[in-house]
């Protein structure tokens, strides 16, 4: 669940600040996601895990009314369901911090459960808001069945297992490409340089988002910078997975991976000229419209 406090300016260290207002919205970055494949088009089952608290039958039901299938989205009898604490400026810009709680239940095993689930799927889209052990079952599982590999890779780590990159797309931002490769990444050559980096580690193909400027995408040994759409942000908070649903759906739809970048892109901006998470998300016909008027 996302605890949204809007204020002017986002508080520094040890300052207080008053916020203006506060608001429950469903999150969490799976979801999220879910949510944006689901709208997009796809057919989509999530794996993952709500606690024992009040919040836990909201969020499962609101997956459900997005027509996600809930099978193996269990429920942790000793645990909280996830939180996230969320502060927005005035400008758009956030600030997070995430308390796991059943996301932090989830292990190999439970992956391991649920391996039907994926080896039937055409595409495995995978965050980093459940431990590392999980994932890791999750695209093993994946591979061995030639199944489609996208991760996001946020919240971003520094230790990382060699293999972890090795997926068919890695789609960070400026912050998280620059902690998976040790390097600053503020121009459009340093994010040239950064998916270079990334791709020899074994990433087939890589997306760093890059906010107003767009989408840097290495593919096929060439790089190009898919430009953003315009929009005034309200609030950025989910705008990351509402790219990496839409670009998981639209890229199994068209096969057409640049294409499917400009579609995310347009289904980032929509999200984040709205408050809130899942409930700021687009339709396929919304993205449609955006992408098209281009």
């Amino acid at each position: 669940m996302d605890l949204v406090v809007r204020c002017t300016e986002l508080p520094a260290a040890g300052e207080t600040v008053l916020a203006e207002t506060s608001i429950e919205f469903c999150g969490g970055k799976g979801a999220n996601q879910a949510v944006a494949a689901s709208l997009s088009g796809g057919d989509v089952s999530m794996i993952g895990a709500v606690g024992n608290d009040a919040f836990a039958d909201r969020l499962r039901r609101n997956l459900q009314q997005h027509e996600i299938n809930c099978e193996s989205v269990l429920q942790r009898l000793d645990f909280p369901s996830g939180l996230a604490v969320i502060s927005v400026d005035q400008h758009g810009q956030n600030s997070i911090m995430v308390v796991s709680g059943a996301n932090g239940t989830i292990t190999s095993k439970t992956v391991q459960s649920a391996a039907s689930m994926i080896q039937q799927a055409d595409a495995l889209l995978v965050q980093l808001e459940i431990p590392i052990d999980a994932v890791l079952a999750g695209i093993e599982i994946a591979r061995q069945a030639g199944v489609r590999v996208l991760l996001d890779p946020a919240p971003a780590m520094q230790q990382i297992p060699a293999d972890f990159l090795a997926v068919d797309l890695l789609c960070p931002n400026e912050s998280e490409a620059a902690m998976l490769t040790g390097h600053t990444v503020q121009s459009i050559d340093d994010a040239v340089t950064a998916a270079e980096t990334l791709h020899q580690r074994g990433a087939e193909n890589v997306a760093i988002t890059l906010a107003e400027r767009g989408t840097l995408l290495l593919s096929n040994g060439q790089s190009n910078l898919i430009p953003a759409f315009p929009i005034h942000p309200v609030d950025s908070t989910a705008a990351g997975d509402a790219f990496a649903g839409s670009l998981a759906v639209r890229w199994l739809q068209s096969g057409d991976l640049p294409s499917a970048v400009s579609f995310a892109n347009a289904a980032g901006a929509l999200t984040a000229s709205k408050q809130g998470a899942q409930a700021s998300m687009p339709t396929q016909n919304e993205i449609d419209t955006l992408w098209r008027s281009r």
